[in-house]
């Protein structure tokens, strides 16, 4: 369809309103849209997660339990007799001290207690390796997420080119119909019994097609536009335009197919991430196991106790609940007794390692097919745009013969036109071919996994 866009009418549409213009290049488009992409921003939130994950997961090697916990209540008073004779911290030696319920008084707990692991049998490690394969897989996740941009900035980029290139035929087509309108009606007048009234009407009824693709081609080129802008997040009253009006093929030489596979699974975030994940998966099947066995740990606790109007009792037998203190410290043994659902749960870590595993040979396989097709359709873009080139360079020469037949009254007025609209006919291809060569360019080196590097380097092209 876009062939057709080249043959627009004779009537160009009215120019933009003044507007802010932004000229980028292929490079910055792809660079701002990197820095200012809400998707990259998004994946990057997701690695910072990541990282915090694992932050907690090593900071859980120390004191994995360490916490404060405090009780507030009403407590009853002491009734302390008048002939009391013992000290205050020896009141449980008499019998006739009673708890007073009718003078409450504040009561108030505070307990600190910790937990330090001492062997784990790989648990720790395993969720810490688990964790820090958890940042490699969202850091893969970004760099994946900065291709994606990378690669549609690219295209959008191109596509634009080829809009502008094809919007500039507009002046052509016109010349053309002009020429040809004048041409026919100069012959009519003159009474040249080879041309008649249906020539004319046929010429007006082309002019009405080309007036419809000069609203298509218009409005393709404004889409364009506008998707480039939000892609760069550009406010709304800026215009956004190529540093170039030239759409030239990418000055690039493709190596070998097994240059581009070997190039893919070293880079491909798809298996960075597949890697990272099964990893993880290992891990935690290593976290699942040592549950059959029993952990040992170094626990400490300690608790103050107040209630004013009451009193401390020392004794070691005897305490008041309302009031005192204790320390407590020492190792212990931790083990889980529930063995079938212990096997159940390394039963599980083991299904998931296994599915990662799957998936690891499943993107393998997917990413070298996708590098082939990539391959395939650059070298079929290559020779689409050799053979349009050629095709191009022989209209011209037609062109050009029925230009100089014409001046010399030796032409036929009907082939000079002919041969103009199959110049403009083949430009238009030939910008799209220039067009589907640059993506492919950019596709394959998409799916190499080295775009963002290339271009960010500037070395795209050769």
């Amino acid at each position: 369809m876009l062939c057709w866009c080249a043959l627009l009418g004779w009537i160009r549409p009215s120019p933009l309103p003044a507007q802010d213009t932004l000229r980028v290049g292929l490079a910055e488009a792809v660079q701002r849209a990197l820095e200012h992409s809400p998707e990259v921003g998004q994946a990057r939130a997701d690695l910072a997660y990541a990282q915090a994950r694992n932050r907690l997961a090593r900071a859980s090697r120390f004191l994995t339990e360490f916490q404060a916990q405090t009780a507030h209540a009403a407590a009853p008073g002491l009734i302390i007799p008048e002939d009391n004779t013992y000290p205050t911290d020896a009141l449980y030696l008499n019998p006739d001290v009673r708890n007073d319920w009718d003078d409450l008084r504040p009561f108030n707990r505070v307990e600190i207690s910790a937990l330090q692991p001492l062997w784990t049998w790989g648990e720790l490690g395993g969720n810490i390796r688990a964790a820090q394969q958890g940042v490699a897989v969202e850091a893969a996740a970004v760099a994946g997420t900065r291709r994606a941009v990378a690669r549609r900035t690219a295209e959008l980029y191109y596509n634009l080119l080829l809009t502008e290139a094809l919007f500039r035929l507009t002046d052509q087509a016109r010349d053309i119909l002009d020429r040809a309108r004048d041409e026919v009606q100069r012959l009519l007048d003159e009474g040249d019994p080879d041309v008649d009234d249906a020539d004319l009407f046929q010429l007006q009824i082309t002019e009405q097609e080309y007036r419809r693709r000069v609203v298509e081609v218009t409005q393709r080129r404004l889409t364009v536009r506008s998707a480039l802008r939000r892609q760069l997040l550009l406010p709304d009253h800026v215009v956004v335009d190529a540093d170039t009006s030239v759409l030239a093929p990418i000055a690039f030489t493709p190596d070998s197919l097994d240059t581009y596979l070997a190039l893919a699974l070293a880079h491909r975030d798809e298996l960075a991430q597949a890697r990272a994940g099964l990893a993880a998966r290992e891990a935690l099947v290593e976290v699942a196991r040592s549950d059959y066995y029993p952990k040992l740990f170094l626990a400490a606790s300690s608790a103050v106790t107040y209630t004013a109007g009451r009193y401390r009792q020392p004794n070691p037998y005897v305490g008041d609940p309302f009031r005192g203190r204790s320390a407590r410290a020492g190792v212990g043994l931790r083990l889980k007794l529930n063995w079938p659902q212990v096997r159940a749960r390394v039963q599980q870590a083991q299904a998931q390692r296994n599915e990662v595993a799957h998936q690891l040979e499943a993107a393998r396989q997917l990413v070298q097919f996708q590098v082939e097709d990539a391959y395939r359709n650059l070298l079929i873009a290559r020779a689409a745009l050799q053979a349009q080139d050629e095709a191009l360079r022989l209209s011209r020469e037609w062109l050009r013969t029925e230009q100089i037949n014409f001046d010399l009254d030796l032409g036929d007025t009907e082939n000079l036109v002919d041969a103009a609209r199959t110049n403009l006919e083949l430009q238009a291809t030939y910008y799209e071919a220039v067009r589907d060569y640059n993506v492919a360019v950019i596709r394959l080196l998409d799916a190499a996994g080295v775009l963002v590097d290339r271009l960010g380097n500037g070395t795209l092209v050769d």
